[in-house]
């Protein structure tokens, strides 16, 4: 009887193993996804906004969560998940992955950082004319023109040490000759 007992035991432990391997060992897999609460977030007033470059992304960079404004929508990363809003201030539903725009996924870590010479826009604007400026490429067309004008900037400083240096080698010349 209890070799019978210890039989069935042996049998129970080899299943169960042999369970726990095949489940294991396939191409298929359970993922667990631990879901953190998106913080609240309230803003009294609407955030000003800064384009990100190459791209028709705006960023709110003085607030204190990761928020950006995209065709018409506001979006949050947070915990590995995406939200969207119609207003700043929410309520924010979770996304799907496939629904995301690409241009937001692939949005540079620092993206919140503000580059020199990048102005901060009353969020009234921007709403308001996002979506001619994404039509019209106005931001590739100005973004060409304050690369053109700082070249050119740089040509006329460039020009400028040329002439002052030159003045004052001429000037040493003359007064070596007196």
């Amino acid at each position: 009887m209890m070799n019978r007992f210890r039989s069935i035991v042996a049998l129970a432990a080899v299943l169960f193993c042999s369970c726990l391997l095949f489940a294991t060992a396939g191409p298929a897999g359970a993922e667990v996804r631990i879901r953190l609460p998106l913080p609240r977030l309230f803003l009294p007033l609407p955030p000003p906004l800064v384009l990100i470059p190459g791209t028709y992304v705006y960023v709110a960079p003085d607030v204190d969560a990761d928020i950006v404004f995209y065709q018409g929508a506001w979006y949050r990363p947070h915990g590995g998940l995406w939200y969207i809003a119609n207003g700043y201030n929410g309520p924010w539903q979770t996304l799907s992955v496939e629904r995301v725009p690409r241009v937001l996924t692939g949005l540079p870590p620092n993206f919140r950082r503000v580059p020199p010479g990048h102005e901060r826009m009353p969020y009234e604007h921007v709403n308001k004319n996002w979506k001619t400026w994404e039509h019209e490429r106005h931001w590739d067309d100005h973004d060409k023109k304050k690369r053109k004008h700082a070249r050119e900037d740089d040509r006329d400083r460039d020009r400028d040490r040329g002439r002052g240096r030159g003045r004052d080698r001429d000037r040493d010349n003359h007064r070596e000759r007196d």
